[in-house]
């Protein structure tokens, strides 16, 4: 989800297999969803997220610079938070409980889906 001044402005959802997409994960589903912004609005907004986002997820945070991320859980999955941290950017990583095993279950019922998700 992006937020922009408390307004959700696009929401998103991993879309890879729906669409037969390789960049569909849900931050840059999220993304398109908020269609085109100025760069005045991404310096204001937020994004959430409930795993850490990847690598290729992170670099598009780190493009248009969205200066605050918010991270369900990073235990399952570290992403791109080095990336994102050394680009200044804020994030808060809440280790919700909810997510970790969320996340832990869809590993364990779909370790090729989730392996092809994270480039493995």
């Amino acid at each position: 989800m992006l937020v922009c001044d408390g307004e959700i402005i696009g929401r998103g959802r991993n879309q890879r297999v729906q669409r037969d997409s390789v960049i569909q994960h849900a931050e840059m589903n999220c993304l398109e969803n908020a269609e085109r912004q100025k760069a005045s609005v991404y310096a204001r907004c937020t994004i959430y997220s409930t795993l850490s986002p990847c690598p290729m997820c992170s670099g598009a945070i780190v493009l248009y610079k969205i200066p605050r991320v918010v991270i369900g859980e990073n235990v399952t999955f570290t992403g791109g938070g080095e990336t994102m941290r050394g680009n200044g950017i804020q994030l808060e990583i809440l280790q919700n409980q909810e997510c970790i095993q969320m996340m832990r279950d869809f590993i364990r019922e779909h370790p090729e889906l989730w392996n092809e998700d994270i480039g493995v």
